[in-house]
């Protein structure tokens, strides 16, 4: 990868022919409702509304405008993490109107941006979706909370929206710990304290270890992505704090499999052991298009922790869990398949989705027939 200095950057974005500023593509964002807006060479801008891609009505960038632009809202130490790193993120506040997660990277030597729009109000459970039971889930003395979904399907507003309701009503010390910092919470009944991993803090495991120093009730880890976060969380939660974490898998089973498969062969059974007694809940969503109004709905997967849930994950028969959560009702448990079986039969989401992102498509679509006659 090629090496500019900030001067061979300064001097390149003197090029640049476009007449629009990132004040001007941010409020397009804001104005269309946008998920994300996308910086390309060689494209006009593309915002993403309701998950689909939309160029907006301007024209392709050159590699001078997407540096000029990136410049526009990087700082020199940014701008220099990407030509050293490949890339750099961070989040940036958009006057009142709202909050972006910034990714600036490279791609074939030109300069590209990624801002996703961070919702400026939080929203409740019950406008998310979530069961009652979910919010039960809040006022646990300790454990691990884990939502997971894959990348983009708003794990860290169903976060936020928790947060929310520990924060107003519970009166604990709130740690977040996230790279970077998404949703501000402002102390309420609770002592809210943000970290930001890079700015405040050098690592998430680092962050947690010290946060166990800083008396906390609560502790949000933004992403667990490695052996020693992960090892990290699961201590604190059973130290007696209630932890909230993320992680990239789609549904429970899976989730705390790829927990326990970091973890060296000689540690696992100790983990088994460990996550067995700290989990408390796995909630897995995805986001699905709607079909009766313009937007986008969740579909969830709620795992509570049970003696027959311990016992599977204690003794390595995970496999079993799907089987637990189907017959979990009186506990709080849904499936994801009734989850997105339920959203068809209410209108939301099409055949299509609901056969596509089940994970049994067969016997949904049979229960299906059964339930229509």
């Amino acid at each position: 990868m090629s090496i500019n200095t900030y001067e061979d950057l300064t001097a390149l974005a003197q090029g640049a022919t476009a007449e629009f500023t990132m004040q001007d593509l941010m409020q397009a964002a804001v104005d269309s409702g946008a998920s994300d807006l996308h910086i390309r060479v060689a494209r006009p801008p593309v915002v993403r509304v309701h998950g689909g891609l939309e160029p907006l009505d301007c024209p392709e960038l050159t590699p001078a405008d997407t540096v000029r632009l990136a410049m526009e809202i990087c700082t020199r130490e940014q701008l220099e993490e990407v030509e050293k790193n490949g890339g750099a993120d961070f989040g940036l506040a958009f006057s009142e109107a709202a909050r972006f997660r910034v990714s600036v990277f490279k791609e074939r030597h030109n300069y590209g941006m990624v801002l996703r729009q961070i919702p400026s109000t939080i929203l409740t459970l019950e406008q998310l979706g979530l069961p009652e039971a979910v919010n039960e889930l809040l006022y646990k003395p300790r454990g691990l909370i884990l939502v997971t979904g894959p990348t983009g399907s708003g794990k860290s507003t169903t976060l936020a929206s928790m947060l929310n309701i520990i924060n107003q009503d519970r009166d604990c010390h709130i740690i977040t710990i996230e790279d970077p910092i998404e949703f501000y919470h402002s102390s309420k009944k609770s002592l809210v304290t943000q970290r930001e991993v890079g700015a405040d803090v050098p690592s998430f495991a680092e962050a947690i270890r010290r946060a166990l120093r800083q008396d906390p009730d609560v502790i949000l880890v933004g992403e667990m992505r490695d052996l020693e976060t992960i090892g990290a969380a699961i201590s604190a939660a059973e130290t007696g704090h209630l932890v909230f974490g993320t992680l990239h898998t789609t549904g429970a089973a899976s989730t705390v499999d790829r927990i326990i498969d970091s973890f060296p062969t000689n540690q696992q059974e100790q983990v088994r052991t460990q996550l067995s007694m700290s989990l408390v809940a796995v909630i897995s969503q995805v986001l699905l298009p709607r079909i009766d109004k313009p937007g986008r709905v969740a579909a969830f997967e709620i795992m509570m922790s049970t003696p027959s849930i311990r016992s599977r994950i204690r003794d390595n028969k995970t496999f079993q869990i799907n089987s637990d959560i189907q017959t979990g009702a009186k506990y709080g448990m849904v499936s994801l398949d009734t989850s997105l079986l339920n959203l068809h039969l209410e209108g939301k989401i099409s055949y299509e989705d609901l056969v596509t992102k089940a994970q049994d498509p067969e016997t949904t679509v049979q229960k299906l027939k059964e339930m229509i006659g």
